[in-house]
């Protein structure tokens, strides 16, 4: 028993002396561990509250554009852009109120908030949607040069006829026939024969007469 006793204690006091070496270490440890934990949760508590404020300016812009408000749709899309840059809501929020702007005559508002999400949506099919709305915008300004320039930026396969179209569009009022032409079989070649969208490029195309 004095044996078991003696091991015992010799354990015990063992285990005091690394303790003393490393205790602090290892309580430094654990609350690092716990800061880190409570850290990773707070931020994502954060984003969850962003995402939810985020989608409720979103919802009432929404609301606004119904109610045919488009100064308050221009007021609730400037908040997202400013307080919310980082979500998908932001660029969605610009091209709606550059839509609101449009029908309201605005075409300033409408070629701002058009030109924000061009150069800050995250994804490629909303970045590529409000370069071609603001070429047509440029266009129905008749400032052809800068509408051409909107339609050679960088765009997906996807919406490659889209950008086609416009761009004949832009040509034959500008008088360049030739150059309308090639963009208008280009936009056709890029689409399904026979469907509604080709048989619109080809009645453009046709309009132009045929090529000398």
């Amino acid at each position: 028993m004095a044996v078991y006793d003696l091991e015992e204690q010799e354990k015990l006091d063992a285990v005091k002396a690394w303790w003393k070496d490393n205790g602090r270490m290892v309580i430094l440890g654990v609350i690092a561990f716990v800061v880190a934990v409570a850290a990773v949760q707070g931020w994502r508590y954060y984003k969850q509250t962003r995402a939810l404020q985020a989608a409720t300016l979103y919802g009432q812009l929404l609301e606004s554009v119904q109610a045919r408000d488009p100064k308050k749709v221009e007021g609730l899309a400037a908040i997202l852009v400013k307080e919310h840059a980082d979500s998908g809501y932001a660029a969605l929020a610009s091209l709606t109120a550059a839509k609101a702007s449009v029908d309201a005559g605005n075409l300033a508002a409408a070629k701002d908030n058009l030109t924000w999400a061009a150069d800050r949506a995250r994804d490629d099919a909303t970045r590529d949607i409000a370069r071609l709305r603001l070429a047509a915008v440029l266009m129905d300004e008749k400032r052809y040069d800068e509408a051409l320039q909107q339609l050679d930026a960088k765009h997906t396969e996807a919406t490659a006829p889209l950008f086609a179209e416009l761009r004949g569009d832009v040509l034959s009022l500008q008088g360049k026939v030739p150059e309308a032409r090639a963009a208008y079989k280009a936009a056709a070649d890029k689409l399904p024969i026979g469907s509604n969208p080709r048989n619109l490029v080809q009645i453009k195309l046709d309009a132009l007469g045929e090529a000398p």
